[in-house]
């Protein structure tokens, strides 16, 4: 396993993240495993050198953070593993339960580490843009969740670049914590960041930690024209419905499987290695509900793709509207 810094951080993450959302209980997605079917993926992810496992407070209402925390804390030494967590859609149903407001940010970190079984979340990250909370609160909410050491570092994640920009240049301005991370939708058939936040992360040195970089397993080769039930997930999944499936994606993902082929590897393999081979990228972060997949992802870190390659499968794309925000 290569360890790579964490955008302009001396902090080392492992060259993959793995995603926790698919572990915690199926009472919230029916796709999603309970405790014991999940702690052979974590206990994988660590045998493989995987040290940065990214969850988030809404992920089965707060169960995935239980159950990688008590993992991790079973599996490892904490002091050896990179923890991210995420906050501002709803755990609990009431008027002050989601969001970015100071109240929120406050008690919503104080739920994480509780449940993660920590005094501390190395990468604190804001889910979503908040249109009804002054950037100001928010960012000074954040400060003090890192200056209160309960968080080391905080990041971002999707929302359009002209946003991001104002809460960068907010933070120089105030002296506040600054955001060390995006976690952007980015992949093979959504490629609308390379417009204006891959280049606002390049030029701000954010490191990026694209979530779905294999599309939700759309580009694993087994998706058809026409439907929507090659996985378990896939026949649940109605915001994934919405992300993808256009005949263009499907030509992409088409291609895909055909360099795949060609390479005598894996479309997953592909895809996984067009995203690694992008400027700025630091640790996509991939799921499994498989441990062969796991196992296939790791191994893909020895694919490069070719320059040709690398044309072959982005010449079918097509603009999308913007998507994932």
């Amino acid at each position: 396993m290569e360890y790579v810094r964490l955008g302009s951080t001396g902090l080392k993450v492992s060259r993959l993240c793995l995603g926790t959302m698919t572990y915690g209980t199926p009472v919230w997605r029916p796709w999603v495993l309970d405790e014991p079917a999940s702690r052979p993926f974590i206990k994988r992810a660590l045998e493989h050198g995987i040290n940065f496992f990214d969850t988030a407070d809404m992920y089965s209402q707060g169960v995935s953070e239980e159950v990688v925390g008590r993992a991790l804390r079973d599996m490892t030494s904490r002091h050896e593993v990179v923890i991210a967590t995420k906050v501002f859609y709803p755990v609990a149903e009431h008027p002050n339960g989601r969001g970015l407001s100071r109240k929120h940010i406050v008690e919503a970190i104080d739920g994480s580490l509780r449940r993660l079984g920590t005094d501390f979340v190395d990468l604190y990250q804001i889910h979503r843009f908040d249109p009804e909370t002054p950037i100001e609160e928010t960012l000074e909410a954040l400060h003090d969740v890192v200056k209160a050491g309960k968080a080391r570092y905080i990041g971002a994640s999707s929302m359009y670049a002209w946003q991001f920009a104002k809460m960068l240049h907010t933070q120089q301005r105030r002296g506040w914590a600054r955001f060390v991370s995006m976690q952007n939708h980015y992949n093979l058939v959504y490629r609308e960041e390379e417009r204006e936040m891959i280049p606002l992360c390049l030029d701000e040195g954010i490191g990026l930690i694209p979530w779905s970089p294999l599309a939700r397993g759309f580009l694993a080769g087994n998706r058809r024209r026409g439907r929507t039930d090659a996985t378990p997930r896939d026949q649940h999944d109605e915001y994934g419905h919405t992300l993808y499936y256009t005949d263009a994606d499907h030509d992409v993902a088409d291609r895909v499987v055909e360099v795949a082929g060609a390479r005598g590897v894996l479309p997953i393999q592909v895809a996984l290695a067009w995203v690694l081979r992008q400027p700025g990228v630091t640790a996509p972060i991939i799921g499994a509900s498989k441990v062969e997949q796991l196992d296939q992802l790791v191994a893909g870190l020895g694919v490069r793709l070719s320059e040709e390659e690398a044309q072959a499968v982005e010449a079918p794309y097509r603009p999308h509207r913007v998507l994932g925000h």
